[in-house]
């Protein structure tokens, strides 16, 4: 059987030419453009369509030879007798007529540090060299392509600009880091373009979006677009600089969560959705007046399916463009830091869904994620799972995770599934699950990716916070990781909110009978950095909206939500709310339905609103409220043991020593009257908030504003207060000296 080195030089020669045709030369760069050979140089162009190929003076622009066409398909050639420095016109059979650079004339896009550090995995800024980037080379405007596919025959860039043919295109591979890039003279901002690549069997692939790609096409298309990532004219120097105060944690964090697309739409234009530049202003008025010191945006990534909410991601790079532009995602979060608001996104580095347009069987093999189902599949979500142990796609992370503090001024990832991230048997069966070198369960790749992540946030941008969702019982989540943690800044208190809303479900009567479900969490409150959340899992598949789940009538729920908010926000940790529970919307959360604003014309939503709005300002302005949410110095039970009468009691105290807040929640609508307390400190105790208040739809059960101390040593106090205490309402009091 002849082989290529036994071959003739004219039958290799024609070989070459056949594998040009058929898209599958090894090495385009070698045999198109400007090459000496022998005594001369030859100029090959392949230009499926053309009729006619003419090199040109790119100087003059003058004719320096026709080229001969050396096959049907549309490759043509000429012999020169010395280098020339060309372009090229190029006539179709239509008669169109185009000057082109040759792209094959321009040497590689990546340099051999960048390779280098490709090739190890450790290129933080993996973003500026891989996707699509506007560039002048040698005075030629065009865009530099490079996209990692080690195992692929061959990689082209495909787009209008080639009438989507993978053959023009060809990238150059970078053997050893399985690296591809191109260089494509005239194309520019917002011409679309995907991969296209033949697998290791040398079979075509289902062409493929840029796993670094800026921006995206508009589902259900799925090209990704080149973007320039401008530096846009940033005017939150302040925030900047001043964040790593916000950040700290005795520094007040309530967070409003948003789906952008769902927050408000605009019903007088068929409904449609806002855009980010509308956002700015209307969002970001809103969590300011309501005293929100940040939002938190469920995923903004490219996704294709709106249904996934962003969870299952396409584009980790890419901005959705279902609200505008990176510049215009730019605009949103420079107007918040502006407004004194931060601004966190979910981030889903667990995950991914297997489109045959993203990472899934990326280059023809199980490049991004495991091959083997029971370590590189979710049963639950039917997605695929990262290979954290494999260098080039940790980093493919890592760099993201700082791509949007660097390029976006993010101030925080709210890492989604944390959980399945550090199981290996999460949520499977015994014998669906491959244990770590060890034979245990944890997935020791992904925690050290995990550490890595949080380190690496930590170190490059001071104010920047990592928020876990982690559901288990996991230790030291939000502990240094030379400690022996994962480092992140915050966990959710999955635990405390389960509970918590289980007790509220309740009907007061039964209470009594359920009393530990808001003392337990008090138990490890202080283990890790936490934050009570109350987010939008707990208002979607069947569990209803947040006031839906409050027991009793109309002023009854209404009352029992407050006084549930009172609660939450006079709990160490920090808040978290997800949109609508903060009017008391009543209907499930629907993602294509906006919130149902008109209900806020009602008084008693409008009320709800309204008691949030105080309860942000006083967690914020107090500083017993917020100074202490993470250690137990600045908490204590006045009396957690009042079953009978579902009365909660507990003082909250601020680094200084005059700051004392006294907090009682009555969960039953019966009216208390004298009900003593015992108190810290001798002096005015004035009642700072009542949700019970007229002003927030309750029946005004108050004491007055303030008390006077009584010397009558009560639940191990030396002062105690005999208080009103109003129905279904929590009361809210400071100390001040008499």
């Amino acid at each position: 059987m002849e082989t290529l080195q036994t071959m003739s030089p004219s039958a290799r020669f024609t070989h070459a030419i056949e594998r040009l045709v058929l898209g599958e030369h090894p090495d385009p760069f070698g045999f198109l453009g400007l090459h000496g050979e022998g005594s001369g140089h030859t100029l090959r162009v392949f230009r499926p369509g053309a009729v006619r190929v003419v090199a040109l003076d790119r100087q003059s622009g003058r004719e320096v030879g026709e080229l001969e066409r050396l096959h049907a398909a549309g490759l043509f050639a000429k012999r020169f007798a010395k280098p020339i420095d060309y372009r090229l016109r190029v006539e179709t059979a239509a008669g169109a007529v185009r000057e082109i650079e040759d792209p094959y004339r321009f040497g590689p896009v990546l340099g051999e540090v960048d390779l280098h550090l490709l090739g190890e995995g450790t290129h933080a800024r993996a973003y500026d060299i891989l996707g699509a980037h506007l560039k002048v080379v040698d005075g030629v405007a065009g865009t530099a392509f490079a996209v990692w596919a080690p195992n692929a025959k061959r990689v082209s860039v495909i787009g209008d600009f080639n009438d989507w043919d993978g053959r023009v295109h060809p990238m150059r591979l970078h053997p050893g880091v399985g690296i591809w890039d191109i260089f494509l003279p005239g194309v520019g901002q917002g011409d679309v373009y995907k991969y296209e690549l033949l697998g290791p069997d040398g079979r075509k692939l289902a062409e493929k979006s840029d796993p670094f790609g800026f921006y995206a096409e508009a589902p259900p298309k799925s090209a990704s677009v080149v973007w320039p990532l401008r530096d846009h004219h940033w005017g939150d120097g302040d925030w900047m600089a001043s964040r790593a105060q916000a950040a700290a944690l005795d520094q007040p964090v309530s967070i409003y969560e948003v789906h952008l697309g769902s927050w408000r739409k605009r019903p007088e234009e068929g409904n449609r959705r806002l855009t980010y530049r509308e956002l700015a202003h209307e969002l970001g008025d809103y969590v300011r007046d309501l005293g929100f010191t940040h939002v938190e945006l469920m995923p903004v990534h490219e996704h294709p399916f709106d249904g996934s909410w962003g969870y299952q991601p396409i584009g980790l790079f890419a901005p959705t463009s279902r609200y505008g532009t990176p510049d215009d995602f730019c605009y949103f979060v420079d107007h918040l830091h502006r407004l004194g608001i931060g601004v966190i996104i979910d981030w889903v580095a667990g995950h991914f869904p297997g489109d045959a347009h993203g990472l899934a069987w990326f280059d023809g093999t199980h490049l991004y994620e495991h091959a083997d189902p029971r370590k590189g599949r979710h049963r639950d979500w039917d997605t695929l799972i990262y290979n954290y142990g494999r260098n080039e796609v940790s980093n493919f992370l890592l760099a993201n995770a700082l791509f949007w503090m660097e390029k976006y001024h993010i101030d925080g990832l709210r890492v989604d599934a944390v959980a399945s991230m550090l199981y290996l048997d999460y949520s499977r069966q015994p014998g669906d699950w491959l244990p770590n070198r060890y034979g245990g369960k944890e997935n020791i790749e992904a925690i050290d990716f995990l550490r890595r992540m949080n380190e690496m946030v930590y170190g490059g941008h001071p104010g920047v916070m990592t928020v876990a969702e982690e559901s288990t019982s996991w230790p030291m989540v939000s502990r240094p990781t030379y400690l022996g943690g994962l480092g992140f800044g915050y966990k959710w208190n999955m635990g405390w909110m389960h509970d918590t809303l289980r007790y509220m479900s309740k009907e007061p009567i039964h209470r009594r009978y359920h009393h530990d479900d808001l003392t337990f969490g008090l138990l490890y409150a202080f283990h890790e950095n936490f934050v009570l959340p109350i987010s939008h899992d707990e208002v979607v598949h069947g569990k209803g909206s947040l006031l839906g789940r409050m027991p009793g009538d109309r002023w009854q729920r209404f009352a029992n939500l407050r006084a549930y908010f009172g609660f939450m926000f006079t709990m160490p940790g920090k808040k978290l709310l997800f949109m609508g529970c903060e009017f008391g919307q009543e209907t499930e959360w629907d993602h294509d339905v906006s919130l149902d604003w008109h209900l806020l014309a009602d008084p008693l939503h409008r009320g709800v609103q309204s008691c949030l709005r105080d309860l942000n300002r006083l967690y914020r302005e107090c500083p017993a409220l917020h100074e202490h949410d993470c250690e137990g110095a600045g908490f204590s039970w006045i009396d957690c043991n009042d079953r009978d009468n579902s009365v909660l009691s507990y003082a909250r105290a601020g680094k200084a020593g005059n700051e004392r807040v006294l907090v009682v929640c009555n969960f039953t609508p019966v009216v208390r009257e004298g009900y003593r307390v015992g108190v810290p400190k001798a002096g005015i105790w004035e009642e700072s908030l009542n949700t019970d208040s007229g002003f927030y739809g309750g029946s005004n059960v108050g004491n007055a504003g303030w008390l006077y101390s009584e010397a009558i040593a009560w639940h191990g106090q030396n002062q105690s207060l005999a208080l009103r205490l109003p129905p279904l309402g929590t009361v809210i009091l400071r100390w001040r000296p008499a």
